[in-house]
């Protein structure tokens, strides 16, 4: 009789089991913490790239702010005695508040890109970026860059280039648009421009 009870209990499925599935599949306790852990990555990636992208195009309009406040002194010719290191150091100053830049720089690794030139008409300023090749993230041509701002009433142009490195990957793919030969695009050029003609200065 003992031996008939003991199978007859044994045979029987534990309830226990079904409870506690029951229990795991009502439990929200981690849930928060799961849900964080997934978006966490992504959602500090978006916020990196955010700050990234505002700060680059605030150093732009730096550059620009720079360009304009040069370009009002070679219009007025406070700087027809500066050589062109001292003109670039000039011009670092205006925009060392976000961006690095220094009078000498190695051509192998240059950041800011300087072009004060004369010309003998407006039209005969050049109204693109001047590039390699035709390939969208070509690198920057410098060849006909130089530092000659001209007399009184002379046509003149002040063109600043900056190479803003980007950081996030998130970003990079969408506002780099220049590459060294044999890189990954990683830079992003920005650029500032100002054409006028000088005043009748002394």
């Amino acid at each position: 009789m003992v031996v008939d009870d003991l199978s007859s209990t044994t045979s029987k499925p534990p309830r226990r089991l079904p409870r506690v599935l029951a229990r795991f599949q009502r439990s929200r306790d981690g849930t928060a913490a799961i849900e964080f852990a997934l978006l966490a990555f992504p959602f500090f990636l978006l916020i990196f790239a955010t700050i990234e992208a505002f700060i680059a195009f605030a150093g732009e309009q730096l550059l620009e702010n720079a360009v304009d406040t040069m370009a009002r002194q070679v219009r007025t010719g406070q700087v027809k005695n500066l050589t062109e290191d001292e003109f670039r150091t000039k011009f670092c100053a205006e925009i060392s508040l976000m961006i690095a830049c220094a009078a000498k720089e190695d051509p192998a690794n240059q950041k800011l890109y300087l072009d004060v030139r004369e010309f003998a008409t407006f039209a005969a300023i050049p109204n693109y970026i001047p590039k390699q090749s035709n390939d969208r993230f070509s690198d920057l041509d410098s060849s006909d860059f130089d530092y000659s701002p001209g007399g009184p009433k002379s046509i003149n142009i002040v063109r600043a280039y900056y190479r803003w490195e980007v950081m996030t990957d998130l970003v990079r793919p969408f506002i780099t648009n220049i590459r060294k030969d044999g890189e990954i695009p990683r830079d992003y050029l920005m650029v500032a421009t100002a054409a006028f003609r000088n005043e009748n200065f002394p």
